[in-house]
């Protein structure tokens, strides 16, 4: 597996908080494609959870709306990359515009 590709999702497209989604739509990326996805249920959100839990999932990119700064730093700190300011789209069609590189990211859609 090349990379694994997270999306938080709710009512079928991108959640702008990803501590509130309903279920993450993971991708494996093989050579620049999607060859398997899932929709996995998160943990109960708590501060610096979702991090960990992405990670142990094998997740490598994170796609987000917004994100606060120690967020930003504990997806860092478990080798998570976070995109911001990701639209709320369809799971699947975000992560093949990433892949191709014609992901329009834009800005921060958290206060926190």
């Amino acid at each position: 597996m090349e990379q694994r590709v997270a999306v938080p999702v709710v009512n079928g497209l991108l959640s702008a908080h990803f501590g509130h989604c309903e279920f993450f739509f993971i991708a494996d990326v093989v050579n620049g494609e999607v060859r398997q996805t899932k929709e996995v249920v998160p943990p109960p959100h708590e501060p610096g959870v979702i991090p960990r839990w992405l990670s142990e999932e094998g997740v490598n990119v994170v796609l987000v709306g917004g994100i606060g700064q120690k967020a930003v730093d504990l997806f860092n700190q478990f080798g998570v990359k976070p995109v911001i300011g990701v639209p709320a789209k369809v799971p699947k069609e975000l992560v093949d515009e990433f892949l191709a590189d014609k992901l329009v990211a834009g800005v921060n859609q958290c206060s926190h």
